[in-house]
């Protein structure tokens, strides 16, 4: 039980939290109050990055094809739960007070597009579980969490200390996160649940107001790590896990801010190559591209607020010179992609991937 249980980080830990703290507000303060568009694009990437730590990866062609409502894979459904999950958690901590309810329904959509996961969506589990090792028997496995019938006092305990007012910020969504993985709630989707509260607790706290640091980019670039860190934790290393955690915001946040930039100077780039005319549905999509990079052409003729006619010609045009592709040409729903937004998605996970395998988290 750790919902009473108090932490005051020292010395290394203590700096690097501070530095942790700085980089989100700069990030926040930034680019994250003037860039509307770099919020929903960091919570796609963050969502995107928890999945692939589960080995569920669809790519972005066949995520924005479900992000727009056509036909998608399984994998590509479940990224999708996912980001609706992670929106479920930020959003009612932004309201409130963490709740159970809360992160039972999130695990609820995030289980929705498997049927058989589905009925045991936005429920504790009932049953033993375990983490390595055979199906069949914990024997040998890497950790066995708490038996079941401890589960519902050992969740109330993590809600409370996910609400309290009077612990370090970074390093309570860091131990609140460890301790969710640890007492493995449900029978499925644990890991992107249990990352989805890191996010709903630096909302929660005020930290961050729009933006979500991609943390599980981090993460996912050196899994071992990750995984290791969550060992240690259990084995009573709070440290350990806290300053990971903070180093990891630090550079998460960093390339953040620097994708923000590429982000910010596509619309010229756009511009530049498409040479659309003054007033024209070219002009009018370019313009609204950052804001909603995949559209089919119901959202295409809402944006431009013109003729079909018009808008399937600046479509056209528009694919033409590269700036968007046809994700989807089914004849009941095409799909269109601004190519470079989705490509930063990539570039962000590779950069963050590449500040993680040069830089120690924990020896900088």
């Amino acid at each position: 039980m750790i919902g009473s249980l108090n932490y005051d980080p020292t010395g290394r830990v203590a700096r690097l939290h501070e530095a942790g703290v700085i980089a989100v507000a700069r990030l926040e303060a930034g680019v994250g109050q003037h860039l509307a568009p770099l919020a929903d694009f960091l919570l796609r990437s963050e969502s995107i990055a928890s999945s692939k730590i589960e080995r569920i990866d669809a790519g972005w062609h066949a995520f924005g094809k479900a992000l727009a409502g056509g036909k998608a894979s399984d994998e590509a459904k479940s990224q999708l739960a996912a980001v609706k999950a992670l929106i479920a958690m930020v959003d009612a901590a932004g309201r409130a007070a963490i709740t159970l309810e809360d992160i039972l329904t999130a695990h609820d959509l995030l289980m929705a597009p498997d049927y058989y996961a589905a009925r045991e969506g936005g429920a504790v589990r009932s049953v033993q579980n375990w983490i390595g090792g055979s199906d069949y028997s914990p024997i040998n496995a890497l950790y066995v969490p708490p038996p079941p019938e401890m589960v519902a006092d050992l969740m109330a305990d993590l809600v409370k200390f996910a609400n309290r007012a009077d612990l370090p910020i970074i390093a309570q969504a860091a131990i609140a996160h460890a301790q969710f993985e640890s007492i493995h709630p449900f029978t499925d989707g644990n890991g992107r649940i249990g990352r989805a509260l890191i996010s709903a607790i630096l909302r929660r706290r005020g930290l961050t107001q729009r933006i979500t640091v991609p943390l599980a980019s981090v993460m996912l670039a050196d899994t071992a790590t990750y995984f290791r860190m969550l060992m240690e934790y259990r084995a009573g290393k709070v440290d350990n896990f806290v300053e990971y955690v903070s180093a990891a915001v630090v550079h998460a946040s960093a390339a953040a801010e620097e994708s923000a930039k590429e982000l910010a100077a596509l619309p010229a780039r756009w511009r530049e190559k498409a040479r659309p005319r003054k007033n024209s549905a070219d002009e009018t999509l370019i313009g609204k591209l950052l804001d909603v990079p995949i559209f089919n052409a119901d959202t295409a003729l809402r944006l431009t607020g013109t003729t079909e006619a018009s808008t399937y010609g600046a479509l056209n045009r528009l694919t033409e010179s590269g700036i968007l592709e046809l994700l989807s040409n089914s004849k009941r729903n095409r799909i269109w992609a601004a190519v470079d937004v989705l490509a930063e998605l990539d570039t962000l996970s590779a950069a963050i991937g590449k500040r993680t395998a040069t830089i120690d988290l924990l020896n900088e």
